[in-house]
């Protein structure tokens, strides 16, 4: 079952808009410096933010087992590269996880289902774990947003989309079933920020689907609010029910 199809091939359509896009593939040894633990980027210390003064800006964390498209681990920047810019920019930071579709669990019983929600969960988490030098990310949850504060003495050694992706990249791949992973930056300011948010408020969506089955599904289909993610997401329906006939 490919749960984010939707937002995959939305995602893909966005990349094909912008065919001046560039793109590197993986690296680990051009990876940009870690900190041991998150650093505070000061307002003085800041040469401008990512996402901020109002500026549209997303976030989220994609999986997929059959695409071949994210088959390789890459870096993608549609916009003006980290050294490029010069003051407050539109933001989005997106990550495609391609996974090995037997390391996936059956989602068919509760403990299916619960063994998939944390998989997910781990794997949007680990972004919460990684710490680029001077380069400091708040994300908000509730809104799909991250803003990032680049500081001027990063930039003075080097940082860019690039090494900051492979930083992040090399996180996921240690993750057990990680294939590969595509990091995406987005800067450019014809970029539709809000329909990116809108994205990851639906992946946000489809995930929580599994945190319900566990608490108890309504069975009748008319009356659950998750009715729009089954109808959208095939073998959502019949997963809820257990892989048996779904209602009418």
């Amino acid at each position: 079952m490919e749960l984010y199809q939707s937002v995959t091939a939305h995602v893909t359509a966005l990349l094909d808009e912008y065919p001046k896009r560039r793109e590197t593939t993986y690296d680990g040894s051009r990876c940009w410096q870690e900190t041991e633990r998150f650093e505070l980027v000061m307002g003085r210390e800041s040469a401008y933010e990512l996402g901020g003064s109002g500026n549209g800006s997303a976030n989220c964390t994609i999986v997929t087992s059959d695409s071949e498209r994210f088959a390789q681990s890459k870096v993608i920047v549609i916009g003006n590269d980290l050294p490029e810019i010069k003051q407050d920019s539109p933001y989005a930071r997106l990550v495609i996880l391609s996974l090995d579709p037997e390391k996936i669990p059956d989602p068919g019983n509760k403990a299916g289902s619960e063994a998939v929600f944390r998989l997910l969960q781990k794997l949007d988490f680990i972004k919460y774990h990684v710490f680029a030098k001077g380069y400091m990310i708040r994300t908000s949850t509730e809104n799909y947003r991250e803003q990032v504060r680049v500081q001027k003495q990063a930039l003075k050694d080097g940082i860019t989309f690039e090494k900051v992706g492979n930083t992040f990249i090399k996180h996921y791949l240690e993750a057990d079933g990680v294939l590969a992973a595509t990091v995406i930056f987005l800067t450019d300011p014809s970029v539709d920020y809000e329909a990116l948010r809108n994205d990851a408020a639906k992946v946000h969506d489809i995930t929580m689907t599994f945190s319900k089955i566990l608490e108890g599904m309504p069975t009748d289909c008319s009356m659950c609010s998750l009715k729009p993610i089954c109808d959208e997401v095939e073998g959502m329906r019949e997963m809820h029910f257990g892989k048996g006939e779904s209602p009418k």
